[in-house]
Order: structure tokens, then sequence, then C-alpha cells
């Protein structure tokens, strides 16, 4: 990826999406074996592919069957490269290689077995019983040209192949699903006993790496970097401090929709770390800026374009600077392209994606853009960044404005946030922080009846929301114990003026997402 991928020399696997939800896992599955992995389109595979020890052909929602089928060039990789296909890949290469491809009598979707297990490399270690992970609609009934079964489940005979004198594997399941519980020793199995990958991706050698490039593109030149609070801008930082040092110029812009106490704390904390920091308390511009703003995109325009204004106007008083340092991370990049190359369906906008404005004019430089966020905190780690600041909850760029639905005002801010601050202080007391991926508070465009010291009151309700997760792709809701929610609803009522009633969000993603906006 960019001047700073080109600089490390690792064996590198290419897998190539065609549009499943669980690229993303692929390449994390991968990733967690110290092997360096990218996703490309199907349709735009690198041209170098010398660069690949081995390939990864996805899943999809599309059918092999369909006059729109998904169809890949694979001169230069099938019986050239190992190749293992997964689930739309397997039917691929059964359908358009000698075999036949159907419709399912039944969709198989969820956990299965393997109830055959045939004696190969491909499955070291993993035998009948083994759960798996399946999400189809059509089925393999014949194997292609030279195919060899290895593994068959109950409702599906054709689950896994071999392509002989070839080095190709095909699976219909999915082993990078949580579920498929033998899947990671099955990529294991195939990407380093077989194919020969060599796992040294570590974080300490993408940090010495990464420095070093760093070192060699910046130079003498300085950058500007606008801190969040957050992993991202934090660990990047952290590296540019330790490749350019005091060249690199911090900003801290407090938009007044962080959480309670946070510009104040986390800007000391960013001193003690060495950081050439300097916070902007811009709270009452972003405020006025959103004043009478209801529609969560608007609010989201709003909140970017005051934050490039008060970035801007700060960075011009840096002198001679050449560079701008983003907190970019690979979802970022990938999640902007869909499986035919086109721009993907837009869920939500993000307030710091979407590039430069022109008058700022300068360079961009994004260390952690070949990172996946579970990646970025084990290389912060590594450096020996505070595990608090590594393990703070992913939190929304534009703040509460988010997570306050409706238009903003200050005292709705002043609400959220203490609502929030006793929710999460009740979830570091009670010893469940770290056991739950992201939680927050959401602040309801309703007031309801209520009922305090033998007076009505009508004042706002809450929604407190606590998910579990690897990346945000999926997530599923937190089971917290009845108790706990009990005395964390009772202690937001009797401590936050304006609050009568909380309620406990138990939707997943999906269908829903994490944030309410």
């Amino acid at each position: 990826m960019q001047l700073l991928l080109l600089h490390m020399q690792h064996d590198k696997v290419l897998i190539l999406d065609f549009g499943s939800q669980y690229t993303q896992l692929i390449a994390r599955r991968v990733r967690e074996l110290n092997i360096y992995s990218e996703i490309h389109p199907f349709n735009k595979i690198p041209t170098n592919l010398d660069d690949y020890k081995a390939v990864i052909l996805s899943g999809s929602p599309m059918s092999v069957r369909s006059q729109d089928a998904f169809h890949p060039e694979l001169k230069g990789i099938r019986g050239i490269k190992p190749m293992l296909a997964v689930c739309y890949g397997a039917q691929y290469l059964a359908h358009f290689s000698g075999g036949e491809v159907a419709e399912s009598n039944t969709r198989e979707y969820g956990r299965a077995n393997l109830s055959f297990v045939e004696d190969d490399a491909f499955f070291k270690g993993i035998t009948a019983g083994s759960q798996v992970w399946m999400s189809h609609s059509d089925t393999i009934k014949t194997l292609p040209t030279n195919g060899k079964l290895l593994a068959s489940t109950h409702d599906v005979k054709n689950a896994a192949y071999k392509i002989e004198n070839e080095t190709t594997y095909a699976i219909q399941f999915h082993p990078e699903v949580y579920h498929s519980t033998d899947g990671k020793q099955l990529l294991e199995n195939f990407l380093v006993n077989i194919a020969n990958v060599n796992p040294d991706w570590t974080p300490n050698a993408f940090v010495e790496e990464t420095v070093e490039a760093l070192q060699a593109k910046i130079g003498n030149n300085k950058v500007v970097l606008g801190l969040s609070g957050g992993v991202d801008s934090s660990v990047a930082a952290m590296l540019l401090h330790k490749a350019i040092g005091e060249n690199l110029y911090c900003i801290f812009v407090n938009n007044g929709l962080l959480r309670k106490n946070e510009f104040t704390d986390v800007l000391e904390q960013y001193k003690g770390m060495g950081l050439n920091v300097k916070g902007v308390d811009a709270s009452q511009r972003f405020l006025v800026a959103l004043a009478g703003k209801s529609d969560p995109e608007e609010k989201r325009k709003a909140i970017g374009r005051v934050f490039i204004e008060v970035f801007d106007d700060e960075a011009h008083q840096i002198q001679d600077v050449t560079y701008l340092a983003q907190g970019t991370i690979y979802p970022d990049v990938i999640e902007s392209v869909s499986a035919t190359g086109g721009p993907s369906a837009t869920i939500k906008s993000h307030h710091n994606v979407g590039g430069l404005p022109d008058f700022m004019k300068l360079k961009i430089v994004e260390p952690l853009k070949a990172l996946f966020k579970d990646e970025v905190r084990r290389v912060g780690a590594s450096m020996g960044m505070d595990k608090q600041l590594l393990g703070r909850h992913p939190f929304p760029g534009p703040g509460l404005a988010i997570r306050i639905l409706g238009d903003i005002t200050a005292e709705k801010v002043r609400i959220l946030q203490e609502v929030d601050a006793v929710f999460i202080n009740a979830l570091r007391d009670a010893g469940l922080y770290d056991k739950v991926w992201q939680a927050g508070a959401i602040l309801l465009p309703v007031n309801s009846v209520g009922v305090m010291g033998d007076e009505r009151t009508y004042e706002k309700c809450v929604a407190l929301r606590a998910v579990e997760s690897t990346d945000g792709m999926t997530a599923d809701w937190v089971n917290l114990p009845y108790e706990f929610l009990q005395k964390t609803s009772n202690d937001i009522i009797n401590k936050v003026k304006g609050v009568n009633r909380v309620v406990y969000d138990i939707s997943s993603k999906p269908p829903a997402t994490i944030e309410w906006e």
C-alpha cells in the first residue's frame, strides 16, 4: 500500500473480493497468522503478481449461475500460485471447469459439522465433527475436472475439494468467521504448510519498518496531525513522533461533543507522552454550526466543515508545513470500493474521510493505512503506549452529535455527557469495560412521564448501548447483568437532571448499526 508497504519485504497474500460481507474477516484472520494480506476487487487484480505468495478467492452474494456472474481473470494465478477458493470461489471453479453447480433444495446457512474429512495436509489437525459456518443458496453437484473430494457435511457432499496436479483448494464453508472453530488452523495449513508463506509480519516489524519509511519519506519536513483522542490518531502520532520527533505538530480540537472532561484529560495524557500538541477549544463554533440541524448527514457535514476550518486556521500558524498526517486505517480504504470497483452503498458518511480541501495544499501521510483496528492496538502496545488509551472503546468522529437524535443544544450535550459518564464509569467499576467492544448512551428525541418525589415529571429518555465485536462489521448486543443495569439506571435518573427513563438497546448488527445515526 503506497510507499510504506512497498518498503516492507514480507510474503504477501492477495485476497480477491467478490462482494462478500466476510471478505475483511478473511484478511483479518490471515493477519492473525502474522501474514500480510491485501484485498483487491476481483476485476482489479494487481498487475505484478510476483509480489504475492498465495491467492484467496472470497465469497459473494452473486450466483455463479447468473448471467451477471463475476468472472475473475485467473491467468497467472491458477496452477501457478497456491490458491484457496472460498464459497463463491469454490463454486466458480466447479461451474466453469467441468463441474456442476445447482440451486440447493434447502439453503444451508449457519452452523454445520464436517461428517467426512480426507487425510490431507489441508485438514491437518482437523477431524470429522469440526464445526464450520455455511452461507450459500447454491451447491456444488459435481466436482470440476481433476477435483478430489476432501470434506463433506451431512447436507453438503462437496464441502471441500482440491484440484489434483495444482496447488488449488476450494471450500464451500467460511473459515474466516468465528463459528468455524478450526478456521484459523485451516488457513494456517494452507498458507504456512502448503503455500510456504513466511509468518513474519509482526507489530514490532511494522513499527521498525514504518518508522524507517516515514523518515525516508518526510525527511526534515514538518507534519501536522489532528488528534481525536481515539486509538487510531494516537498510534499514528506515536509512530510519527518516533520517526520525526518535534517536526510533528499535533492539534487536538475540542468540538464540544466529546465525553465529559475528555478534552482536558486526554490533552494532558498526550503531553505526558512527549507529543508536541496544542489543544484548541472550538466547542462554541461547532454548536453554532449545528444549531437547528436534525438530519444526521447534515450534522456530519457541518462538523466536518467546521473541523477543517478550525484545523486549517491552526495549521496556518505553523510555518512551512509540508504534510498532513491522518489516522486512516485499512477498513476506511477498502470499504470505499465495492467488488465491482465502484462506490459501495453509503450507510453513513464519516467526517474525516473524503479527502483534503484544495486550499490546504498539503501532502498526505497515512502510517496506519495497512492496519485493521485490532492491529493498530497491537502496534501501539509494542511501542509501550498506555493500556487505557489503547483499550478505549471506539468513539464516533462526530462525537455525541450523532448520539443526540434530533437537533443539538448545549443542554442536550450536557445531559448526554453526564449520562455517558455514569454508564462508562459503572462499566469500569464493575470490571465490564474491557469485556465490551463499544458502549455509549443515546439521547432520544422524546420526553416521557415520570414520578419523582410524588411530583409528575416530563423529562428525557436515554438508551444505553453495549456491543461485542472484533472489528465493528458485525456486532452482538452484550447481555449485561440485570443487577448492573438496574443500578446504572437508578444512578442515571438520580444523578442526571433532565432524565427520568432509561432503556437498553438489544439490537445486533446487522440488521441495526452500532450507532443510531
